[in-house]
């Protein structure tokens, strides 16, 4: 029932959107205009994909973001905006107030609903801040190709074919295209972006202060990166001078875009970090090999794990140890996730240990495929403390673990009862 009121909900947000912007900008203009703003999504998509590429997102609620984005955020700023326009008209106040006061606001609020309804109800798929900023970005990226469509196909084509007909159309849609996509195509999924950052920053918190700390600290930075933004818009359009625009986006923009993809480069490799962190533990119980460790550092040493697993069993092998690699990656976070001590209540205590027993049993039997096959390297055991090695003479002898383990051969682990 829930899942099914969401996708009600989402598609009646749809229909009405879209006959809003049909209506508005006619037919002709929303077809024109929705061709021209799909162009950047699938290289913004693919940005937080790739983001997301230690422990992918499941793929329904990634596309639950982004069409909430793309839907009810901008369905709900359609209303409160025109809502804000007119009562600001007829009191006599400037119009601009609506882009720099409200719609901020109402826009930064719209966008990140969708992730904070996932932080409220389903909080453990978080693994931390990474998790926040795709969810964030990829409603951001959906808001702002409607937002696009409006644009581009209302006050670009439209506006030229009304005033000198189709090659004006166009030639206004190519100038808006330039402005809105090429040069700020990522303001929309920046902005959100710092929203997505107080997310993720919640939902590895076990301080329940800054549970409901982070959110709201993360949205205000999210309203005030969007109202400067509207303001040197504003500014420009106003005095007719886009020195205002060039001179904002130069030493405020371009410097905020720097740090985030700074952020986002640091953050990617954070899981990577973590998996060093916290599995050892399990390798000292005998659960996991260093080898299987040391090649979950990175995303390089993970690709040679798979090319070293497609070598020994071929294509299953590939496959098993992508699966293998998958269910570390989220035995280390939900590791991090005990230790943090975010299991508050005893159910969640015995949730969070039985999916500990059911994420092992799931590399044991994915490490099967793989492991021993290889001709090229003795048969070794791993009993948490040091490894049984059987050389090709028959002999048999115990050796510790190297500082830098081989990476990324596996060995087999004793049976665990």
């Amino acid at each position: 029932m829930q899942l099914g009121g969401v996708i009600s909900f989402i598609t009646a947000s749809a229909l009405g959107v879209l006959y809003v912007l049909g209506d508005n900008i006619g037919i002709e203009a929303l077809v024109i205009g929705s061709i021209a703003a799909v162009i950047p999504v699938p290289v913004l998509v693919l940005v937080f994909l790739w983001l997301d590429r230690y422990e992918p997102e499941p793929i329904g609620l990634l596309v639950f973001c982004f069409a909430w984005g793309t839907f009810v955020a901008t369905g709900l700023a359609l209303v409160v905006n025109r809502a804000a326009f007119h009562f600001f008209e007829d009191r006599g106040l400037p119009e601009d107030l609506v882009a720099v006061a409200v719609a901020p606001v109402i826009e930064e609020i719209g966008k990140a609903a969708a992730p904070l309804l996932l932080l409220w109800r389903r909080r453990r798929l978080f693994s931390g801040v990474t998790d926040g900023i795709v969810y964030c970005g990829l409603s951001a990226t959906g808001f702002a190709m409607l937002e696009n469509i409006l644009y581009l196909g209302g006050h670009g084509y439209r506006s030229g074919v009304e005033e000198y007909g189709p090659a004006t159309g166009l030639q206004a849609l190519l100038g808006l295209f330039i402005v809105r996509i090429l040069i700020s195509g990522f303001a929309h999924p920046l902005f959100t972006a710092a929203a997505g950052v107080g997310i993720g920053v919640a939902a590895r918190s076990s301080s329940r202060v800054w549970r409901w700390l982070a959110p709201l600290l993360g949205l205000l930075v999210a309203m005030a990166l969007h109202s400067t933004w509207n303001t040197m818009a504003t500014l420009a359009q106003l005095r007719k001078e886009m020195l205002f625009m060039l001179y904002g986006y130069v030493a405020i923009m371009v410097p905020i875009f720097a740090t985030a993809v700074a952020l986002a480069l640091w953050l990617r490799s954070w899981e990577g970090r973590l998996t060093q962190r916290v599995l050892p533990a399990y390798v000292r119980a005998g659960w996991l090999a260093p080898p299987e460790v040391a090649a979950l550092r990175s995303l390089g040493s993970q690709h040679a794990a798979r090319r070293w697993a497609a070598r020994v069993a071929g294509p299953a092998g590939v496959r098993a140890m992508r699966a293998f690699q998958f269910a570390a990656m989220r035995l280390a976070l939900l590791r991090d996730r005990i230790d943090r001590g975010l299991d508050s209540t005893p159910e969640e205590m015995s949730r969070s240990a039985a999916e500990e027993q059911e994420l092992l049993a799931e590399m044991a039997a994915h490490r099967q495929v793989f492991v021993g096959r290889d001709p090229q390297v003795p048969p070794a055991r791993w009993d948490g403390q040091a490894y049984d090695i059987v050389f090709p003479d028959g002999s048999a002898r115990r050796i510790p673990a190297p500082v830098e383990p081989v990476v990324p051969v596996p060995v087999l682990l004793p049976p665990h009862r």
